[in-house]
This record gives structure tokens, C-alpha cells and sequence, in this order.
């Protein structure tokens, strides 16, 4: 009965987020911008564009991954669950149902993740609910990928003035706030979760170098959108001061869309307001767009055909 509730949950919160997606796409208002980009690229542009699409499945790998290491499991049943995940978070506000709905798999998969095998390796502390180990590893998880996001930011802005004289100071006061916020969280989350997890300092350090990789993979993903969708002037790429802009610009403005308020119903706004900030053309915001598009909406709509 149990499990059959599960499947019953599971099942009404893909509902609802394919009943989101299909309502967003209907509703989408500047379809004839992104038909004109579209119409305008050359077939270099394309391959460019192909390659970002390609890269999905290597970004959600590597979430995956670093899954795999915060929870113990076959990599393809991390796979399914973070797949699964993308689903619950469109639909939640701030994204916070991707880890429970992650627990929800956990609990109804019948795949060789064993509590044995979590309690051998000293993650799993209660024998009847894995929730509160899920949710505790889902936040060491959160917390070291905006930690990356936000370090690489802060790196980037410090050899970018143009940028940091548009932000302001106060802006900046508040990302070192954050970053403090976050390094005393990560020092002192093996004591604060130690109750539900057994969080060490060498698993923070992996999964913050693993959250380090992944963002490579978004900026790259971000400079083949740009470039497929002629979002900065490409004569100038032989500048290499222009170069070096766009490659400081990219970590910027994951930071940016990182730390500011937002829910799903709202995200692509967001996004695409800061890349037309960033880079200064409306290609650029649906570069933005587009970029969300492929790493939230594709999983989402690929996970039908992972979920056995």
C-alpha cells in the first residue's frame, strides 16, 4: 500500500510539471524572436547550438555524480533521480522539492541501494526513513554548488571593473556576506548534520571540486548559446581583450542569476534579464532563455524515457 501511494505521488507530481511546461510553452510570448535567430544562423552556429544541446546529458551526469557521492548508489539510479528531480523542482517554489522527490524514488526503488550498504559507508543513520539523510546530503549539495558558483563570481568580478562599477559596492558587500555564510556552513556541517549524516570535511571538499566541474560545463554550455544566437559581435573575437570579457562574464552571470530571488514560474525572466545585462543584447536574453530551456526543460521532458 505503501508503494503504491508512492506511485501514486510520483506520478501526480510529474502531472502537474508536464501540465507546467505545457502551459509555459503556450503562453511564451516572443517565439518570433527566437524564429528570426533561428532563421539567421549559419551552420557553424548550428553545430554550436547541437553542442550545447549535447552537453545536457553530460551536465545532468555530473550531477549525478556528484549524487553518487553524497548518497552511495549505482550512477544510473542517481541518474534517474535527478532527473525525476528537475521534474519537482519546476514546480516548487525555490526549487525545494528536487531533493524530496529524490527521497520519494529512494524509498519506492527496488534497485541495489541497500541500508546496509548506506549505514557500511556511515551516511545512513536512521534504519526506518531515509529522508533525513537525503535532505541533510541535498543540503551539503546545494550549499557547495552556490559556493562554487559564487567563488568563481567573485573571482571574475574582481578582474572586471566595468561590471563591478554597475553592481555597486553594496552589492558586492553582500556577496562576501554570502560566501562567509557558506564557508561557516560547510565547516560546520559535519557537526550540525552529524544527528541524520555523517557529513566528513573531505566530502564538502569533493563536492564542492565536483560543483567546480559542472559550472565549467554551464559556461561552456552558455558560450556556445551566445555564439549560436550571435549574441555579441563576432568580429571582435580576435580581440583578446574582448575575449577575456566574455569568458569573466560567463561565471558573472551564474552568479548573479544564482543570487537573485527567484521561483520556477519566474526563472527564465530572470535569466534572460541578466544575460541582456551581461552581454547587452536582446540575443542575449534569449540566450538565456534558451540556455534554461535545454538544461530544465529537456531533463524534465527526458525523464519519461529514463525512468526504467
Amino acid at each position: 500500500m505503501n508503494r503504491r501511494l508512492l506511485h501514486i505521488i510520483e506520478w501526480l507530481v510529474a502531472v502537474a510539471a508536464y501540465a507546467w511546461l505545457a502551459y509555459s510553452l503556450a503562453t511564451y510570448d516572443r517565439y518570433d524572436d527566437v524564429a528570426a535567430s533561428l532563421r539567421a544562423m549559419d551552420w557553424t552556429q548550428w553545430t554550436a547550438l547541437a553542442l550545447a544541446v549535447a552537453l545536457m546529458p553530460l551536465n545532468m551526469l555530473l550531477e549525478a555524480w556528484k549524487w553518487q557521492t553524497l548518497m552511495p548508489m549505482p550512477l544510473r539510479e542517481a541518474q534517474r533521480q535527478v532527473y525525476y528531480s528537475k521534474l519537482a523542482g519546476l514546480i516548487t517554489p525555490w526549487r525545494l522539492g528536487e531533493y524530496p522527490a529524490r527521497a520519494l524514488l529512494f524509498t519506492k526503488s527496488r534497485s541495489p541501494i541497500t541500508r546496509s550498504d548506506l549505514r557500511r559507508e556511515g551516511h545512513f543513520t536512521n534504519p526506518q526513513s531515509p529522508l533525513p539523510t537525503i535532505l541533510s546530503m541535498g543540503a551539503v549539495g546545494s550549499a557547495t554548488m552556490t559556493a562554487a558558483i559564487v567563488i568563481s563570481g567573485l573571482v571574475a568580478l574582481a578582474f572586471s571593473p566595468a561590471v563591478r562599477n554597475r553592481l555597486g559596492d553594496s552589492y558586492l558587500f553582500v556577496l562576501i556576506i554570502v560566501v562567509a555564510l557558506l564557508a561557516a556552513a560547510l565547516l560546520l556541517a559535519p557537526k550540525i548534520l552529524k544527528r541524520w549524516a555523517d557529513v566528513s570535511n573531505r566530502l564538502v571538499w569533493t563536492t564542492t571540486l565536483q560543483s567546480f566541474v559542472r559550472l565549467a560545463c554551464w559556461c561552456l554550455q552558455l558560450s556556445l548559446v551566445l555564439y549560436a544566437l550571435n549574441a555579441f559581435d563576432n568580429s571582435q573575437f580576435s580581440i583578446i581583450n574582448y575575449q577575456l570579457s566574455i569568458i569573466l562574464s560567463l561565471p558573472i552571470y551564474f552568479l548573479l542569476v544564482t543570487v537573485t530571488p527567484n521561483i520556477p514560474i519566474v526563472e527564465a525572466g530572470v535569466r534572460g534579464a541578466w544575460a541582456m545585462f551581461l552581454f547587452g543584447s536582446v540575443n542575449a536574453a534569449l540566450a538565456g532563455v534558451l540556455l534554461w530551456a535545454i538544461n530544465t526543460l529537456l531533463p524534465c521532458l527526458c525523464w519519461l524515457f529514463v525512468r526504467k
